[in-house]
C-alpha cells in the first residue's frame, strides 16, 4: 500500500508541475513533452505491475479486485485490450475490466507476467478536439503453469494507445490546469514462443 501511495504522490507533483507550467499554454511545450513522456511510460509501466499482480494465482480476491479497479482508472472509457495465442492467429479485443477478469479466471496453477522493453514507437500528434495521441510498445512474456510443468509460453509484442489532454484541477482554491495521459486501447502486434 505504501508503494502505491509513494507513486500516487509522484503522479500527482509531476501533475502539479506540469500544470502550474503549461496553465497558459494549449499546445504541449516541447520543454515540458519530456515529463509528460516520462509519465506516459510510467503509467504504462505501472499497468505491467497491476496486470502481473492480477493473474498471480496468490492475489487474494479482495487485493485482485482493487487492483483492477486502480488499473481501470489507467484508461480512457470503453477502451479495449487484445488477446492472442499461438494455437490461433485470430486476436479477440475485450473490454478492460473483463480483460481483468479473464485474466483471473485462467486455467493455470501459476501465471507469470511479465512487461519489458517498453518505449514510445510514435511521437505525440495534435488531434482536431485538443488532444494528442501517441503510441507506446512493450513485450509482454506470459508462462501459464499446472505444478510444475510449463503448460503454455508466449511473447507478445503490444501497442498501447496513449492520449495527453489538458485537465484542471482545484489547489488551494486556485484552479490548475494540467496535462494528463490516459491510456486507449491496447492492439497485439505479434505473437512468438
Amino acid at each position: 500500500m505504501k508503494k502505491y501511495i509513494t507513486r500516487l504522490s509522484i503522479t500527482l507533483a509531476i501533475i502539479c508541475f506540469l500544470g502550474i507550467n503549461l496553465s497558459a499554454q494549449t499546445a504541449v511545450d516541447p520543454n515540458r513533452e519530456k515529463a509528460i513522456d516520462s509519465l506516459a511510460l510510467e503509467k504504462v509501466k505501472d499497468l505491467g505491475k497491476y496486470i502481473s499482480i492480477i493473474g498471480n494465482k496468490d492475489t487474494p480476491f479482495s487485493e485482485a479486485t482493487r487492483v483492477m479497479d486502480r488499473a481501470e482508472e489507467l484508461f480512457a472509457p470503453g477502451s479495449e485490450m487484445g488477446v492472442s495465442s499461438l494455437a490461433s492467429e485470430e486476436i479477440e479485443y475485450y473490454k478492460v475490466r473483463e480483460y481483468f477478469k479473464r485474466l483471473m479466471a485462467l486455467n493455470y496453477d501459476k501465471v507469470t507476467i511479465e512487461w519489458y522493453d517498453v518505449q514510445y514507437i510514435s511521437d505525440l500528434e495534435r488531434q482536431p478536439d485538443g488532444k494528442y495521441v501517441g503510441v507506446v510498445t512493450v513485450y509482454q512474456k506470459f508462462e501459464g503453469r499446472s505444478g510444475d510443468l510449463l503448460k503454455y509460453k508466449d511473447t507478445t509484442k503490444k501497442d498501447i494507445t496513449i492520449y495527453v489532454e489538458k485537465k484542471s484541477t482545484q489547489i488551494a482554491g486556485r484552479t490548475v490546469e494540467f496535462w494528463d495521459v490516459i491510456l486507449g486501447d491496447i492492439r497485439v502486434s505479434e505473437t512468438s514462443v
